[in-house]
């Protein structure tokens, strides 16, 4: 009785995605987790089932799932004109400054070229906020040092959106064409090392997590190489500054029991840098978070010129917020390439 509730179960759903993976190989033809999913939802149950299997898999033989033919389905996206893709099929994935494009899977880009006058790249944790930027044209807002790159993984990133984010933390500071152990063939130009990479989460310890992703990996991928962007720098929104932006604790959203044992667990990891462990502690003392979009209840105190080409206060005070984070930023990384 036991083997058949075993075999009926998680050895059943480990077989078959064996097998599934097998077909894939031998036919040299790609599947990806949502086809499998697809394959036997009774047997599967859930998305997940497939996702920890095929993680499992490629970890225990320590390959990459590419390796193994199996892909996620395309999650992120990107918006900028800067940035082309050019595929192994022939085909050729523009970025626009208006709406977001599908970025597609690293095994399928023969190389990408980046415009020589792009000045920054901001990872934004939400579709929501990513779409409200790119209904701004903000890659190319007059308020912005330079045109630059906006991407997102909605929510957790997949591999592909990882790949691209780290392919671009380890080639935009270099001086020439360069591959750097990367996935992606990268056409580069001199002035491209002093660009910064920047992200946007939202001030709650899932945000927090969601940039510890792009920054230092994950445990699941751990086996798999240039998924980390050390270099990537936490823009904002951090709790500590909502204050200053006119944000009352009205409009602040009380932690959960959730939130509290995620920000719990992220303080016992030794690699947080000293600037989270400070947001978390004040996250957990307030008993306060907060989204991206809470800058639509803030009142309008920055010290910047405003701008008549916002349609409105809270797209003004989103657009403001993170144009001073970025030229600051700008200014940082000149000033370090100019020691």
């Amino acid at each position: 009785m036991h083997l058949l509730s075993l075999t009926q179960g998680p050895l059943a759903q480990f077989l078959r995605v064996v097998d599934l993976i097998h077909e894939a190989l031998c036919s040299e033809t790609p599947i990806t987790k949502r086809d499998m999913y697809y394959k036997d939802v009774a047997l599967f149950g859930s998305q997940s089932t497939v996702n920890t299997l095929v993680d499992d898999i490629a970890a225990t033989m320590d390959v990459s799932r590419s390796d193994l033919y199996v892909r996620a389905s395309a999650k992120g996206l990107f918006c900028g004109s800067s940035l082309v893709m050019h595929l192994h099929s022939g085909d050729v994935v523009r970025g626009n400054d208006s709406k977001g494009a599908l970025i597609p899977p690293s095994e399928d880009v023969k190389r990408f070229d980046v415009d020589e006058r792009l000045a920054w790249v901001l990872v934004v944790e939400k579709e929501a906020v990513f779409q409200t930027l790119c209904h701004l044209d903000f890659s190319r807002h007059a308020s912005l040092p330079g045109p630059g790159l906006l991407i997102t993984g909605k929510g957790y990133p997949d591999v592909a959106t990882r790949q691209l984010v780290a392919s671009l933390g380890q080639n935009l500071h270099h001086r020439h064409n360069a591959t750097h152990g990367s996935c992606y063939y990268l056409l580069i130009r001199p002035l491209l090392y002093r660009i910064p990479i920047l992200a946007v989460v939202d001030a709650d310890p899932y945000g927090i997590d969601i940039l510890s992703v792009y920054k230092f990996g994950s445990s699941s991928m751990s086996h798999q190489d240039n998924l980390d962007t050390p270099r990537i720098r936490w823009a904002g929104v951090m709790a500590s500054e909502l204050t200053g932006l006119g944000v009352s604790k009205e409009n602040l959203i009380p932690i959960t029991t959730h939130d509290e044992k995620k920000a719990l667990f992220m303080l016992k990891r030794s690699y947080i840098p000293r600037k989270w462990r400070k947001e978390i502690q004040h996250m957990l003392y307030n008993r306060r978070k907060a989204e991206i979009e809470v800058l639509s209840a803030a009142q309008n105190t920055m010290d910047l010129p405003q701008d008549k080409a916002v349609r409105n206060m809270h797209e003004c005070l989103l657009v403001r917020y993170l144009a001073s984070k970025i030229a600051s930023a700008i200014c940082s990384c000149a000033a370090k390439a100019a020691k």
